[in-house]
């Protein structure tokens, strides 16, 4: 659910790899058995003040756990029977357990936010509705639930179905179909989930068929590199141009093109172009499509002046999550289209201050003060020696039949190894590359 972008920025990296923050991050959580209520601003004009957040996924529950935390009382609308949006309804459990999603949300509730569910915006409520009933500000973050149709022919063969409607069949209702031999098509992290909770539950071979090399694939690395590890057959630079039937309109297959990669196209990526007109078949009895997500528009299009970017999502500004609507605000997979869980709770807080800025013109995050904890590190030291270390894993022939989390936390020991190759970049110590020193 975090790509871990601030590992990229370490500069450990100059010297061997860069320190494992995100491990750590989670070795620290764990270690209380009791979560902490967040500290609270206290402030009399805000709790008057009427916000609604649309959507309990993480950029709604961010959102709304924040505005909290500015002494507002917001009040979220979520459309399923619980909330947590993608966290329960698409992420598998062993990525994330569902035990800690609940802890999380029982906090936020604790601190004052008011979670009604089974409300479905344009359903059991409309914008224009709640602006009538007086509420100063809304965030809108129902998602990007809509997955995109492949456009070929014979997708409306039965056994096609697509990877957010698969993934949410399992994880809320506990069960859905599953074939013996499974097609993904996709590249992005909803196409490995899918392929990975399809291995789990019985199928006896997956396969994802993507357009271009494995190397330009959007999903997590790791993600991928595991799913192989569990038996996930991947077939790159193929095109699928037909969904293959059998005679009473069953999945048989996908008739597809091999491809190669041409010119780069508007985000950096080589197109990929057929190398020849001789089609080939991939047998199979189910089809899961992930080639994209899209947002539910109608539900907008009461609210006149509202913006939409060129793919489709809410236009925003992304420091405050405003759109073109004074009242209206936006963030995660409405407005970004499908992104990570890390990005989507950051989205959250941006547009918790910007409403709070907005209605009463100052800034009171107080959270983003920065604070000195105080530790033993000796800057004149040299750097410890410690490799990287990876995070361990269940073994591969026993996460294939379960939905266990897949990564097991450090022990303290390494945790410990691990925090001390960190250089402490705030003394503003020099550091000579490896390649320096090699020279």
């Amino acid at each position: 659910v975090c790509f871990h972008t601030c590992e990229d920025k370490c500069r450990r990296s100059m010297l061997d790899d860069p320190v494992s923050i995100r491990a750590l991050k989670r070795y620290l959580v764990e270690q209380e058995i009791i979560v902490q209520l967040p500290e609270v601003m206290e402030n009399n004009k805000n709790a008057v003040k009427k916000v609604a957040v649309i959507g309990a996924g993480p950029a709604g529950l961010s959102c709304a756990y924040f505005l909290a935390r500015l002494g507002y009382q917001p009040v979220i609308y979520e459309s399923e029977s619980r909330p947590g949006g993608m966290l329960t309804q698409a992420i598998p459990a062993y990525r994330l357990p569902r035990e800690e999603i609940a802890r999380e949300i029982r906090m936020i509730e604790r601190i004052g936010v008011d979670i009604n569910c089974d409300t479905k915006l344009g359903r059991d409520i409309t914008l224009k509705q709640m602006r009538e009933d007086g509420f100063d500000a809304v965030f809108l973050s129902p998602g990007a639930p809509i997955g995109s149709a492949l456009g070929i022919p014979g997708e409306d063969a039965d056994g096609v179905d697509d990877a957010l409607t698969f993934l949410k069949h399992y994880n809320i209702r506990g069960n859905v179909r599953i074939n013996r031999n499974v097609l993904v098509i996709g590249g992005g992290n909803a196409a490995i989930d899918a392929a990975r909770t399809a291995v789990r539950l019985g199928a006896d071979s997956v396969t994802i068929v993507y357009r271009r090399k494995r190397s330009q694939m959007p999903a997590y690395k790791e993600e991928v590199e595991e799913a192989i590890v569990e038996g996930v057959k991947l077939i790159d630079l193929t095109q699928p141009v037909e969904v293959v039937k059998t005679a009473d309109g069953k999945v048989a297959g996908l008739k597809c093109l091999h491809m190669t990669l041409g010119d780069f196209d508007r985000q950096g990526r080589r197109r990929p172009v057929k190398e020849s007109e001789d089609y080939f078949i991939i047998k199979g009895d189910q089809i899961i499509t992930a080639i994209g997500q899209g947002i539910e528009k109608s539900v907008f299009d009461e609210v006149e002046g509202l913006e939409f970017n060129e793919k489709g999502y809410i236009k925003i500004d992304e420091s405050t999550g405003r759109t073109s609507v004074d009242w209206l605000y936006a963030g995660g997979d409405t407005s970004s289209g499908p992104s990570s869980v890390v990005k989507a709770i950051h989205a959250g807080e941006a547009a918790a201050v910007g409403i709070d800025f907005d209605l009463n013109g100052e800034d009171h995050a107080f959270w983003r003060e920065e604070r000195i904890n105080d530790t033993n590190f000796d800057p004149d030291l040299d750097p410890v020696p410690y490799p990287r270390e990876k995070v361990p894993l269940i073994p591969a022939e026993k996460r294939r039949s379960n939905f266990d989390e897949v990564e097991l936390p450090w022990t303290e020991a390494v945790a410990l190894r691990q925090s001390s190759r960190c250089l402490r970049c705030d003394y503003g110590k020099p550091v000579i590359p490896r390649e320096v020193i090699n020279d």
